[in-house]
């Protein structure tokens, strides 16, 4: 029955994923509420049922599985004029809900608009854009590559696997996309942008201090309660005592230590010193931090979508 139940699940977060965008009269949207009643009722489920979610929304399940037969993935005849004015509205109204920040609609509408025209890339690359925003990376690492199997010269589809790599901290190949796009489109402002932060992330997840608390100097200085609680640790008779040996062995020049060895152990210790009363005296400032350069919007983020 598990399984039963799994996909049950499912189908209540199918519909009610449908009553969310809006685009259902008042009787649909009752019917579907019913439908959604009848089924938890039978199936004994509820939306806290949170362990019989499944990794992908339905509409993915079952777009994967038609994608997997060769006559639909590659159909001998294009769709009809009037299947395709319709994928367009759907695409469309797609966009319109990314601009409204509602991206599980558009998500759907996109979905829609992939199962009228397979081979459309522009449809893909526009859920890759949704995905990215509700978090799904895997998902939109997909969506691009199917772009890209579809049409290899679309630089878009590019530019978007580049920051969902960037978002899961797959840095170099990261970069490695932005470059192709680049190369496809050598004057856009946006990839030349995403570009410095995937290499300037990738500098700092490899440099000595990136196991340490995660911010840079201008981040701190910056920022008024760091510059407070910084004075407040200063007066630590342990911070003082460090600081102090630092810099009679500073006086003494390097015969006070070969090679200046013992300098740059005291600045580490005094370093070590001085972060671990941070982290004790506001934890909260810390996390603050961290988030503040996590949060380091890209270029692509107020992108417009085909």
């Amino acid at each position: 029955m598990a399984v039963e139940k799994r996909l049950a699940f499912s189908i209540v977060q199918f519909l009610r994923d449908q009553t969310h965008c809006g685009a259902l009269n008042s009787d649909e949207q009752e019917s579907l509420d019913v439908a959604i009643q009848c089924l938890e009722t039978t199936f004994k489920i509820s939306s806290s049922d949170s362990h019989l979610a499944v990794p992908q929304p339905l509409t993915d399940i079952f777009l994967n599985c038609l994608l997997k037969n060769d006559n639909i993935t590659q159909p001998e005849t294009s769709p009809s004029p009037e299947v395709i004015e319709r994928a367009e509205q759907l695409k469309n109204e797609g966009n319109n809900h990314m601009k409204e920040e509602n991206y599980r609609c558009a998500v759907e509408c996109y979905t829609k608009a992939i199962v009228m025209d397979l081979r459309n890339a522009v449809y893909y690359c526009n859920r890759a854009a949704a995905h990215s925003k509700l978090g799904n990376y895997t998902e939109a690492t997909g969506d691009c590559e199917r772009a890209i199997g579809i049409d290899p010269t679309y630089s878009k589809a590019y530019g978007r696997m580049g920051l969902a790599l960037t978002a899961t901290n797959k840095y170099p190949d990261a970069i490695a996309y932005f470059k192709k796009a680049l190369v496809l489109d050598p004057e856009n402002d946006t990839y030349k942008s995403n570009l410095k932060i995937a290499e300037q992330k990738q500098k700092e997840a490899t440099s000595p201090m990136a196991g340490g608390l995660g911010f840079d100097m201008a981040s701190l200085i910056n920022n008024p309660a760091f510059i407070s609680m910084a004075a407040s640790v200063m007066q630590n008779q342990q911070v003082q005592q460090l600081m102090s040996g630092m810099m009679s062995n500073a006086v003494g020049g390097p015969a006070a230590g070969v090679g200046g060895l013992s300098d740059i152990s005291s600045l580490i210790e005094a370093g070590q010193q001085f972060a671990q009363q941070i982290q004790q005296q506001n934890p909260e400032l810390i996390e603050q931090l961290r988030n503040h350069i996590r949060s380091r919007s890209f270029s692509g983020s107020a992108e417009e979508h085909s």
